[in-house]
């Protein structure tokens, strides 16, 4: 079908149907226009062919979410105003987007690339690492999981796209490299999140939970926050590494949380460290029966004369230096049941390293 022109065209000489494709051909210039009115990707420059198609492609798999209230239907107040964006995982109807965009919302509705719009219940979330995952209540159809792929590689430089939909623009595409790595970006629950990806590339209110892609048009993050002074995008946008995303999705899937996994030791309130001006965090209590009693951590306890005796002092594990409870918690979070971890320690004979294993529900 060939479109019509609404706009003056001046110097008109021909216009031909050429294999599917209008050709118009102006004095000193040549317009092209497929079927659908839009230039064929033989017509543009490489790079621009490779983010036509990556957004062409990716974008089925992003959807626009609504975080619905009770009551007058009206849509919740949220970080990112109400509304956010998120990426189909799986063909069962899964889809991840970030926390802070469903907080206390028990359903939202999602809409696809092709405008269907169906409710999703929320099944499982993490806030310390501000991830989420919904369910949609009724199949929608052509459901395509997005392609995932690896931060591992990345390299500061490197092109990445952002599709999301930012105030409410549904399936928007911004461009941009990746600005800096290995950033660590706080929660507002006291966790921060390791292995930040930092970009360039647009990120606005509701672009929360929208995929960050990479130019073969795999997953490497989930837009997650910006730093701006005015709430618009100052350049300088973070995203969860898709990693981080890979670990905890399974287990939101499957019981709704995070399966924990432990070390057999209790440890005191941090500001006691700071205040005895100690680095790490200080054992409280070591379980009994536990490797970690018969290889002589101690806990802290008071003598008979009434004196506190000060328990070891974990300082690092893994190499990983501990200097509060958040460090420790990131270091758990890579590991599972049945690992082994080296410890070491700062106790009353000096440093000592021990190796205990991990034990928990994964």
């Amino acid at each position: 079908m060939i479109r019509r022109l609404y706009a003056p065209v001046v110097g008109l000489i021909a216009g031909a149907l050429v294999g599917g494709t209008v050709l118009l051909l102006l004095e000193g210039q040549t317009l092209w226009g497929g079927e659908d009115g839009k230039r064929p990707l033989s017509a543009l420059l490489e790079n621009e062919r490779n983010t036509v198609t990556i957004f062409e492609e990716a974008s089925r798999s992003v959807v626009n979410i609504d975080p619905i209230g009770e009551g007058e239907g009206g849509a919740v107040g949220s970080a990112d105003g109400g509304k956010g964006s998120g990426f189909i995982w799986d063909r069962a109807g899964h889809i991840v987007t970030n926390y802070h965009v469903v907080k206390d919302v028990p359903t939202v509705f999602v809409t696809t690339s092709n405008q269907n719009r169906a409710p999703a219940t929320v099944i499982g979330v993490d806030p310390s690492k501000d991830i989420a995952v919904l369910r949609v209540d009724e199949p929608l159809s052509e459901l395509k999981p997005i392609v995932l792929g690896d931060d591992f590689s990345l390299r500061v430089g490197q092109k990445v796209l952002a599709i999301g939909n930012p105030f409410g623009l549904d399936h928007t595409l911004s461009e941009g490299i990746v600005s800096a790595l290995d950033r660590e970006l706080e929660t507002q629950y006291g966790r921060t999140i390791e292995g930040v990806i930092q970009t360039d590339a647009a990120i606005n209110p509701g672009n929360s939970g929208g995929p960050l892609l990479d130019s073969s048009g795999e997953v490497v993050g989930m837009n997650t926050g910006i730093v701006s002074l005015s709430g618009g995008s100052a350049g300088v946008g973070f995203a969860v590494p898709i990693s981080t995303v890979r670990r905890v999705v399974p287990d939101l899937i499957e019981v709704g949380r995070v399966k924990m996994v432990s070390l057999p030791l209790r440890f005191l309130p941090e500001r006691v460290s700071r205040r005895m001006g100690r680095t790490g965090l200080i054992v409280s209590r070591v379980a009994r029966g536990s490797d970690a009693e018969r290889l002589g951590v101690q806990g802290t306890s008071r003598r008979r004369s009434g004196r506190a005796w000060i328990g070891d002092t974990l300082i690092a594990v893994d190499e990983s230096p501990i200097e509060n409870r958040n460090d420790l918690l990131n270091v758990l979070d890579r590991k599972n049941p049945g690992d082994t971890v080296m410890l070491r320690l700062q106790g009353a004979t000096g440093v000592r390293e021990i190796r205990l294993t991990l034990f928990g529900e994964r």
